[in-house]
């Protein structure tokens, strides 16, 4: 791999992963470096990174073949498991080529992928990160960041200041970083679901919901406060031509990952447990197009009110 200047590659460009590589092709752009090659399931939401000036890849075997840093930022584990496979079963050699996940993914396939790729010659870092995606775009995300220490030295001039505000060191098992990553949203989703309760508790006790946000923000700062107004702009049940910020069926993979890991520990997370039910049945009442708030619907629903808020769609139909 080149020492100065390393080919990099991404694949991955949801909400979260186009604004990531947009602003690390803005970085090569400005650095005069090679520009940034992307892959995509589909290749069209990778448009306006080629208006950037980066290069598009119809295949992930060619990204790979031409990168020598591979960034990804996918859905689900099986997506992560599944290029890997696809990388180390091609009939190229992988020798010195380091591949960076950013998703949230369980520590088990962490180890898995750190294990495979480096049988194959390559480098695993895990990187998940910390921010909704207009963090992701305005490049002050947080990145938890594992694996061997002259990879993750190698990848930081790529993340600090260019994709993220700051990076906590994990250490070399890949491992750690998954764990935090999976800690962190504990407590994301356990702040909305409290908040989601406060604020039914606001409506039907006739405090007013936009008094109760105001004492949040008040009492627990900017970041409570923008939670709680997911929940009163009806952002937990958006438009049905709007993704929602946080997607309710990520989420529910996320907390199905943390909840596992406490079972086999020995200890429980009642409020994420909480939390799982209510939005797995917001999913079943009002189908995929959610975020991860609308546990506040189903809140609602059990205190005798509509799953729709004034804010939020209608049912099926979107507000007009």
């Amino acid at each position: 791999m080149t020492q100065s200047a390393p080919r990099v590659g991404w694949y991955g460009l949801g909400s979260m992963g186009l604004g990531m590589s947009l602003n690390l092709q803005k970085y090569f752009q400005a650095k005069d470096l090679p520009p940034l090659r992307y892959s995509n399931r589909t290749i069209s939401k990778g448009d306006a990174l080629r208006d950037a000036g980066a290069v598009a890849e119809e295949e992930f075997g060619a990204l790979v073949q031409g990168s020598d840093v591979i960034f990804t930022m996918i859905s689900t584990d099986d997506v992560l498991k599944g290029l890997i496979d696809k990388a180390v079963a091609l009939n190229i050699s992988l020798e010195g080529k380091i591949f960076v996940d950013t998703s949230t993914i369980h520590p088990d396939t962490s180890e898995w992928a750190a294990r495979h790729l480096m049988d194959h010659g390559a480098t695993f870092i895990a990187a998940p990160v910390f921010g909704a995606s207009p963090v992701a775009a305005a490049g002050k995300l947080i990145f938890a960041v594992a694996g061997p220490a002259t990879a993750a030295e190698r990848v930081r001039p790529l993340i600090m200041d260019v994709m993220g505000r700051s990076i906590i060191d994990m250490g070399e098992d890949v491992r750690k970083s998954s764990l935090l990553k999976i800690s962190g949203n504990i407590l994301v989703i356990s702040f909305m679901e409290v908040i989601a309760e406060a604020q039914v508790f606001a409506e039907v006790a006739e405090i007013g919901t936009q008094q109760m946000e105001d004492f949040i923000g008040n009492m627990f700062g900017p970041v409570m406060q923008s939670y709680s107004r997911r929940i009163t702009s009806g952002a937990y049940a958006p438009a049905l031509d709007t993704a929602p910020g946080f997607a309710a069926a990520l989420a529910c993979k996320d907390m199905k990952h943390a909840l596992s890991i406490a079972d086999s520990c020995n200890t429980r997370l009642c409020t994420l447990e909480t939390a799982s039910t209510r939005l797995n049945n917001a999913r079943q009442y009002a189908g995929e197009n959610l975020d991860s708030s609308a546990i506040y619907g189903t809140a609602r629903l059990e205190a005798g009110l509509s799953f729709w808020s004034a804010n939020s769609r209608q049912g099926n139909e979107s507000l007009t």
